[in-house]
């Protein structure tokens, strides 16, 4: 009988970390934690109260607000996994607009943010059997993870990724505007104070720029498998 392991998926933003958590998670009949989603609903929260943008962020407000952000993962059979939701609401789309990935690495910085949502991270994860992906799940979330997997990629592989993600349904997308804002995302993940984006020592490190989705999947897999089998 196999056991129950912690796995945690960390890296670099465009380099597929949801995908193959979602699809590791349901072959496995794990619970999936899309720990960005999270700061990017807190993020479009801070956005439609006027209290973050590319011209301002309010921080003194950002820490009064905190505690009227309520998010949660309600699962949709139809997708096959949780979808987040902001106090009740489902955001699962608004929070992948350009929009709100231009500002998310700064509510991301904010200390009160991440201890608020690693402390949610951690009561979820507590009875492993769950995939979480994210920035410093391995790190600071799980340190002690069974598996624990760093996912990198070229910048402009990663920009591609993400251009042809939101060209059909963005107005006026650029790849130009999409790389910039990756390498935005690389320098304020990696150079942050609190929980900067790093690899674990332990980690698995994996180079999907020139894997396809099936090449991926059936590495981690593997990984995951002989982890649950130890």
């Amino acid at each position: 009988m196999s056991k129950k392991i912690t796995i945690a998926i960390d890296g670099y933003s465009s380099t597929g970390k949801s995908t193959v958590a979602k699809q590791l998670a349901a072959e496995l009949g794990y619970v999936y934690v899309d720990t960005g989603a999270m700061y990017r609903a807190v993020t479009l929260y801070l956005m439609r109260k006027m209290l973050v943008s590319d011209t301002h962020f309010d921080k003194e407000a950002i820490l009064r607000h905190l505690p009227f952000i309520n998010i949660s993962f309600v699962f949709n059979k139809e997708v096959g996994y949780g979808e987040v939701h902001l106090n009740k609401e489902n955001v699962e789309k608004e929070i992948r607009l350009m929009e709100v990935s231009q500002q998310v690495s700064k509510v991301a910085a904010v200390p009160d943010v991440r201890k608020m949502l690693v402390k949610i991270q951690q009561e979820i994860g507590k009875n492993k059997a769950v995939v979480m992906d994210g920035r410093d799940i391995g790190t600071v979330v799980f340190p002690d993870a069974d598996l624990k997997l760093f996912m990198t990629a070229s910048t402009e592989k990663r920009a591609e990724r993400r251009y042809n993600e939101l060209k059909d349904r963005v107005d006026d997308i650029k790849y130009e505007d999409v790389l910039a804002n990756v390498k935005e995302r690389d320098y304020l993940d990696t150079t942050r104070d609190d929980s900067p984006l790093v690899k674990a020592e332990d980690a698995v490190e994996i180079d999907n720029s020139d894997m396809n989705l099936e090449e991926q999947f059936e590495k981690v897999l593997k990984l995951a498998r002989e982890k649950t089998q130890e």
